[in-house]
């Protein structure tokens, strides 16, 4: 009953001593205790995986029986969950059933917009726990703790580079493939990054979205502006190692560098 009217009233008794999230159920408040400490009590029975709730183990051990009864009808996807499907469905409709109400975004998924939300509000409830960041998508702090471990789960089956994430596995691999999925719609140019084709846009376009605060100047790219900008600053971060030189441009400090090498341009 007392748990019941907390709905009604709002009351969250439950304050998480990390951070400021508060809950009005105690099973919810030691779910969210498991972010910071990173227990995962509950152990699949097939492989090496821990979670920290209960239903996401249970969800997850269904990926080991191959059954995907929910097929999509519009191609060949098919899901071992049905909300799952409805998810993948967005993917063909456009639909993103979920708004922001502090801006015009929509998202398909609701984790999208939670994290999203965040951008307005600052919070970052990932906490690294051997240093001072903090992050808002959990997905990041598992990247971000590799710094410190080390680890590197993704290799090349073609070569001896490893990476932390993924999504650099998959540039990686396009060097030995040579494929280059991005074209441009307005010349015969075609990359292996997406950040590459939209920095090449900027070419037909004569795009430039990095403006200096100090004056009229913009630029089609941020490392530009922060190169133009130590001219406004006199700053120099580029420190010759073997005498007291330095530089603002880090081909400036090369070039310094064969002075002391010998070697020849």
């Amino acid at each position: 009953m007392l748990k019941h009217q907390r709905t009604h009233t709002g009351e969250k008794p439950y304050q998480c001593s990390q951070c400021y999230k508060a809950y009005a159920h105690k099973r919810h408040f030691i779910i969210h205790n498991r972010t910071h400490t990173g227990e995962k009590p509950y152990q699949c029975s097939q492989c090496n995986k821990g979670f920290s709730r209960n239903s996401d183990r249970i969800r997850h051990q269904i990926t080991h029986t191959k059954e995907k009864p929910y097929q999509c009808s519009q191609c060949d996807k098919a899901y071992t969950q049905n909300s799952n499907l409805i998810i993948h469905t967005r993917t063909h409709t456009g639909e993103k059933p979920y708004q922001c109400n502090q801006c015009d975004k929509g998202f398909s998924r609701k984790n999208y917009l939670l994290i999203h939300q965040r951008t307005h509000t600052g919070e970052k409830p990932y906490q690294c726990n051997q240093c001072d960041k903090a992050y808002s998508p959990k997905g990041h702090l598992i990247i971000h703790n590799r710094i410190h471990t080390g680890e590197k789960p993704y290799q090349c089956s073609q070569c001896d580079r490893a990476y932390v994430q993924k999504g650099h596995l998959i540039i990686h691999i396009r060097m030995h493939t040579v494929e280059k999925p991005y074209q441009c719609s307005q010349c015969e140019k075609a990359f292996s990054q997406k950040c590459n084709l939209i920095l090449h846009k900027r070419t037909h376009t004569g795009e430039k979205p990095y403006q200096c605060n100090q004056c009229d100047k913009g630029f089609a790219r941020k490392s530009d502006i922060l190169k133009h900008q130590r001219k406004h600053t006199g700053e120099k971060p580029y420190q010759c190692s073997q005498c007291d030189k330095v530089y603002s441009q880090k081909v400036n400090l090369m070039i310094h560098n064969r002075m002391h090498t010998g070697e020849k341009p």
